[in-house]
C-alpha cells in the first residue's frame, strides 16, 4: 500500500461497539476520576483493551504501554493475554498502587530505551497532551513496532471541554491564564501544569501526523468515546477541535 493521502478506514474494526451506552458509562464513570480512581480508570483501561483488539487480536503480543500509569492498563491488557511492558517518565505514577512490578519501565516516551521493531502493538492513553514534544513520542512508537505491527494513540484534544483538565473550562482563555486563575483560586499549582506538563494538542495536528507518516499504512482516526455515528466529526476541520473530546490514531507499521 503506498503512501496516504488522507485517512483511509482499511483497518476494520470488529468486536466492538461505539454505541451511545458505552458512551454515557464511561462519562459518568469519568465524574469519579478524582474521587475513586478504580472506578473511573479500571472500566477505562478494560474498554481501551477491547478497542485496540477491535483492530486484531493480542493474546501473546509484545504490547508497549507509553505512560503505563499505576496499573490499571497493565492489569487489563495482561487479562487479555498480553505480554505487557509499561513505561512511565514518572516513578510516583508508576507506584500509585504500589510496587510497579518488573515489566515497568522509567523512561522518556520521547526517547524510548527500546530496540526498533521491538513490540507488536504501541499503545499510549492520554499521553500525547503531557509532552513537550508530542509527535516526537508519536514517531519513537512507530520506531518500536515490528513491521505489520499496530500503533494506538488516544490523547486529550486542547479546544475540547477537557482540554485544560483540572483548569478547564478556563483553559479556553490561554492556559497560562488558567493555571494563574486554578492556583488564585486553590493555592496551589494544578497537577497538570500548561507548559510545563500540558500542551496544546489538536486533531488537526494528529491526522496530519497519521496521514504523513511515511512508516504508517491502513490508518484511522476517530472520536475515542462517542458513538459510531458521531465518528464523521473528527473529517470536519475547527469543528472536530471544539466537538470532540479524545482523538484515537491508529495505523500500521509498513
Amino acid at each position: 500500500m503506498g503512501h496516504l493521502r488522507g485517512i483511509v478506514p482499511a483497518v476494520t474494526e470488529h468486536r466492538f461497539r461505539h454505541t451511545l451506552g458505552r458512551s454515557w458509562r464511561l462519562f459518568r464513570a469519568f465524574g469519579h476520576e478524582q474521587s475513586d480512581p478504580d472506578r473511573f480508570y479500571g472500566p477505562l483501561a478494560q474498554d481501551s483493551v477491547h478497542q485496540v483488539e477491535a483492530f486484531g487480536p493480542i493474546e501473546g503480543a509484545m504490547l508497549l504501554d507509553v505512560g503505563g500509569g499505576p496499573g490499571y492498563f497493565a492489569d487489563a491488557f495482561r487479562a487479555a493475554g498480553a505480554r505487557y511492558v509499561g513505561l512511565d517518565a514518572d516513578h510516583a505514577e508508576l507506584t500509585g498502587r504500589g510496587h510497579p512490578g518488573a515489566s515497568m519501565v522509567i523512561g522518556s516516551g520521547m526517547d524510548l530505551p527500546f530496540a526498533d521493531g521491538a513490540f507488536d502493538v504501541s499503545y499510549s492513553s492520554n499521553v500525547l497532551e503531557h509532552v513537550v514534544e508530542p509527535w516526537t513520542m508519536a514517531d519513537e512508537m512507530v520506531r518500536v513496532t515490528r513491521p505489520g505491527g499496530l500503533v494506538v494513540i488516544a490523547y486529550t484534544l486542547w479546544w475540547g471541554p477537557w482540554g485544560g483538565h483540572e483548569t478547564a473550562p478556563w483553559h479556553l482563555l490561554g492556559g497560562r491564564y488558567a493555571r494563574r486563575r486554578y492556583v488564585r483560586k486553590h493555592g496551589h499549582e494544578p497537577k497538570n501544569k500548561f507548559g510545563e506538563s500540558l500542551f496544546a494538542v489538536t486533531a488537526g495536528s494528529g491526522v496530519r501526523w497519521l496521514r504523513t507518516h511515511p512508516d504508517l499504512v491502513d490508518v484511522r482516526a476517530f472520536p475515542r468515546y462517542l458513538p459510531r455515528w458521531m465518528h464523521w466529526l473528527v473529517r470536519v476541520p475547527g469543528l472536530r477541535e471544539l466537538g470532540l473530546w479524545n482523538v484515537v490514531l491508529v495505523g500500521r507499521r509498513r
